[in-house]
Parts: C-alpha cells; structure tokens; sequence
C-alpha cells in the first residue's frame, strides 16, 4: 500500500513556480533595462499589465520611447506584434481584416478572409484616438472579446492577445476622445515622463553611436500565458480585498463627501476593482512574494483608477483633477 502524498506538496509546488518565475521576470525587466532607460515604473506598468492578461494605455509626449518599449516588450516575451498606425481615415477592415472574392481557375468563386494586423499577440495602437469612433468601436471588439466578427462570421484571435495603445496629451486637433466604455478597457493606464539627467545622459551615448544594444527573446507566449495563469492563483488575504473595495467604492459620487470627492462626477465600476485585484497579484509576482500587500494597492491606485473617473465641471473650475479625488481616496489607506 502506498504511502499518502505530502499534504504540502501543492504549497511547495506554488513556492517552486513563483519562485522560478520571478527569476524569469528579473531577466526580462534587465533585458529591457538594456534597451529602454530609466522609466522603471512605467516598464514595471507594462509587464504588470502583460501578467495580469489586459489591456494598457500609454500616454505621454512623443519621443519617450513609447513605440520601443512594445517592440522590446514583443522581442523579449516571444510575442508576435505589429503597429497601427491610427489616423482619422483609418477604418475597421485596416484593422481587422476583410474578405475579398476570389476566382478559381474553374471559374469558381469563393470569398477568402484576409486577417488584418490586429491578428497578432501584441498590438500596438499608436495615436488610438485619432481612429473615427466607428473604427474604435472595432478595435473595442477585440479588446474585450479576444474576437472580431467579419461578414457575420467570428474569427478568433491568437492567445496571448493584448493592446498596448499610445496617446498624445497635447494636440488635440483632430483626435475623438475615448469613450468611457473603452477607457474601461484598459487594465491601466500608464503615465510615460520624462527621464532624469542621468537616463537621458545614457541615451544619448548609448542610442547615437554605431552600434545599439540587440534585445533577445527570454519568454514564448506558451509560458506568459502560464504566468497568467499563476497570476490567478497567487492568494489575496481579506486585509487587501477590503483596502480595494473601500478604495474603489470612495471613488463613486456621495453626496456626503468632502474635499476633492464631492466633485466625483462618475467614478470606477466593479471592472476597477478586478482590475486592481489582478494588477496587484501581477506585482506581487514581480517582486518575487507569494501574495500582495496593502502596499501593492497603493501603488496601483492610480493607474488603474485614473482613466476610470471624472470630476464635474464645478470641480474643473476650481482646477481640481482626477489626481488630487484618488490621493484623497488612498490617504485612509496609508
């Protein structure tokens, strides 16, 4: 008769994989360390968002690498990625693809699907809301259902699917801004800055000779979907669940609220704080613990929650922005 199984087994098993996997991520981050300087935030940002298996919003001033950083985020993970390019003539069929007729030898005709580049694992959408609404919506699709639908017919996407879309804050001519449902979307909203004095100093000596660095690939997409996966088993303890929902919930409008809160106009939905729930066990992964932390909470706050809320007109007139609604929100937290 065989002896019984160690009832740790399952637990040290768990143990084993995030540990294995964060010596994977730590490779990944120098890698890109190597490539994108400075802006460690950001690239810890976007690999949380990668882990947590969403979307991203990336929005900062041209020129701050934002186009790199998913071409070096596609290199190194093994992900197959492609660029979009979005202009206000830029239509659904350029992203998605359309279905062309067709004529065989024969003289038989068929109709033939020709995917477009949103048939990718990593898709970058530069200047997304320069696209018309009609080809947001679109792009919407996608998004949310890892799917698009062609002549009534559903084509689905390659897993791992995911949207990295860039946004200029500047000029505004010319641009449809993203409607609330599709800002709900993202998993987070990133803030790109500029660099310090030193991490621009090494750009300039290390982007202008004659040789740059070569990114090379640390991960397939097989084993980031794996790391998704362990994502979702990574255990939040009630002390965190209850941080995110009080946190979420003050974010809504309360006749009753002070401060900056009573100019909430709208504020985050249930999504917010699955949102905040994943990205917080993405983090925790990252730093090589076996489950977030109220410290974890804070820091995503606003990623998460900035895209997702709005303050009234009365607030804007007294230059109160969604920043100083969620440092309110977080300060009973801290």
């Amino acid at each position: 008769m065989s002896s019984p199984a160690p009832t740790n087994a399952p637990a040290a098993d768990f143990v084993a994989e995030v540990d294995a996997l964060g010596e994977r991520l730590a490779l990944v981050r120098e890698r890109i360390g190597a490539v994108i300087f400075g802006q460690h935030e950001v690239v810890e940002q976007a690999l949380i968002t990668l882990l947590a298996g969403g979307h991203a919003l990336l929005i900062g001033v041209p020129g701050l690498a934002k186009t790199r950083l998913v071409e070096t985020l596609g290199t190194i993970l093994g992900l197959d990625d492609k660029r979009i390019q979005c202009t206000p003539d830029l239509m659904p069929a350029d992203i998605l693809g359309s279905e062309v007729l067709e004529e065989t030898e024969s003289g038989r005709r068929s109709f033939r699907f020709i995917p477009g580049p949103v048939f990718c694992q990593l898709l970058m959408a530069d200047e997304i809301n320069r696209a018309s609404p009609r080809t947001q919506s679109a792009l919407l699709q996608a998004m949310q259902e890892r799917r698009v639908s062609i002549a009534g017919q559903y084509h689905p996407l390659p897993q791992p699917f995911h949207v990295l879309a860039t946004q200029n804050p500047l000029e505004q001519e010319g641009t449809y801004p993203l409607p609330e449902a599709q800002l709900d979307r993202f998993l987070l909203q990133i803030d790109v800055d500029y660099p310090d004095r030193d991490s621009e100093r090494r750009i300039l000596i290390e982007t202008t000779g004659a040789q740059e660095a070569v990114v090379r690939p640390t991960m397939t997409g097989a084993e980031l979907m794996a790391a998704q996966h362990l994502v979702r088993r990574i255990p939040v303890g009630d002390s965190v669940v209850d941080a995110i929902l009080a946190l979420v919930r003050s974010g809504r409008p309360d006749p009753a609220a002070t401060g900056p809160r009573r100019f909430v106009a709208w504020g985050p939905g249930p999504r917010a704080s699955q949102a905040l729930m994943l990205a917080c066990r993405a983090r925790a992964l990252i730093g090589g613990r076996y489950s977030p932390s109220v410290d974890d909470v804070l820091a995503l706050a606003p990623p998460v929650l900035r895209h997702r809320m709005a303050v009234s007109f009365a607030g804007r007139a007294e230059g109160v922005g969604v920043g100083q609604v969620i440092e309110q929100m977080m300060a009973p937290l801290q």
